[in-house]
């Protein structure tokens, strides 16, 4: 008030006040700037770069954080897992950059389709999770509101997308399962999540599946199966059996069929046991081992004037034919047993063409000049035409 009656003295007290102010504000402007860097580059550091969703480690120090919550307060957790379908085959097709746009597109759909409470994050290449909150207030309550939000997961991931220009549809799996117990780790739910996502693709994919006991026991068979597959293999418990092919008449050939006699299980089914080999990459030696005893075979057959004019036909799985050094595999075997080409037939599935259709042709065109024929085994069961065979160099 006394100053408001002096026109010096506050000029003085202003300008002696803005000396000591500046330097205090460039302080303060400095602090303030440097804590909001601090929140941003830890912002970032918990996003994906790509979708902006969460990342693994910052789902990771959620999850753990959200779950014991859930458990003191007694209210269950759900956990989705969601897995692009075919992504690889996306990638191969179309280029990384679209399989990009594809993965910031789901994210932003699941962000955009997901309750504010529920967390949304990137936890692999082409996989994400969604938690889900306060659903209800028991593990059994919980289930219809699970599967009411996968379910809407699946139909807002139905509608086609834009990736460079062109319109592409999309299907996701989902895995699903809930969790209120404290004997149960982060890690440990999310390997059950990933499990009932597994089944919903062997289901044929685009569906939601949940968690189930049963599933873990399915899973530690299989394991315990390749085990016995790989020790098979090193003992010799696989044997070609050779199934007759007639004209009506007389026999003119047999089919060679692949069978597994374990000394405890006795014959294990090929249902069982192709899959798994397919699965595993065990199908490559084990059908390198089938060419070669089938040659051999054939060999020995010449030996015989009865037997000499049969063919034998063998199957080849996908992962086999689509080896780079197939073509080479195959003229070795024939040339190191003394088989006559002409007498080995190659069985190749409709399914297997539809990759790579100019590689295929180009590898049979190339087995054919040395005189291995080849036949179409399960036509009509994918999406093959008949105009389509005209392109094949088929038996």
């Amino acid at each position: 008030l006394t100053f408001s009656f002096s026109p010096t003295l506050p000029r003085l007290f202003w300008i002696a006040t803005s000396l000591i102010s500046f330097p205090m504000i460039t302080v303060l402007l400095t602090l303030h700037t440097s804590q909001r860097l601090q929140e941003e580059i830890h912002a970032q550091a918990r996003r994906d770069t790509l979708t902006d969703a969460f990342n693994r480690r910052a789902f990771t120090e959620f999850a753990d954080k959200e779950w014991s919550r859930s458990v003191r307060n007694d209210y269950p957790l759900s956990m989705l897992t969601v897995d692009i379908d075919h992504f690889k085959t996306l990638n191969e097709t179309y280029g990384h950059e679209a399989g990009d746009q594809l993965l910031r597109q789901v994210a932003e759909r699941l962000q955009a389709a997901t309750h504010e409470d529920h967390t949304v994050a990137r936890y692999g290449d082409d996989e994400f999770v969604v938690v889900l909150e306060d659903l209800a207030e028991g593990a059994q309550e919980a289930a219809a509101p699970t599967e009411e939000a996968g379910q809407h997961l699946l139909e807002v991931l139905r509608a086609p997308f834009q990736l460079k220009g062109q319109t592409y549809h999309c299907s996701v799996s989902i895995g699903a399962t809930i969790f209120c117990d404290l004997t149960d780790s982060v890690d440990e739910l999310l390997k059950r999540a990933d499990l009932a996502m597994n089944q919903a693709k062997a289901a044929g994919r685009d569906t939601l599946r949940f968690y189930d006991p049963q599933m873990q026991a399915t899973v530690n068979a299989r394991a315990e199966l390749e085990l016995d597959m790989r020790l098979g293999m090193r003992q010799g418990q696989f044997t070609l059996f050779y199934q007759a092919q007639t004209d009506g008449k007389r026999i003119i050939g047999c089919e060679a069929l692949l069978r597994w006699r374990h000394p405890q299980r006795g014959f294990v089914s090929p249902a069982d046991f192709i899959p798994l080999a397919e699965e595993t990459g065990l199908i490559l030696p084990l059908g390198q081992w089938v060419i070669q005893t089938a040659c051999e075979q054939i060999a020995a057959w010449a030996d015989h004037p009865e037997l000499e004019h049969l063919t034998l036909a063998v199957n080849v799985s996908p992962r086999q034919f689509q080896q780079e050094d197939f073509v080479a595999q195959v003229l070795a075997l024939l040339h190191s047993s003394g088989a006559n080409p002409r007498r080995l037939k190659l069985e190749l599935t409709e399914g297997m063409l539809l990759q790579g259709v100019e590689d295929t042709i180009a590898k049979m065109t190339e087995l054919k000049s040395h005189g291995v024929g080849f036949s179409l085994d399960d036509f009509g069961t994918g999406y093959s035409s008949l105009a389509y065979l005209k392109r094949l160099p088929l038996d």
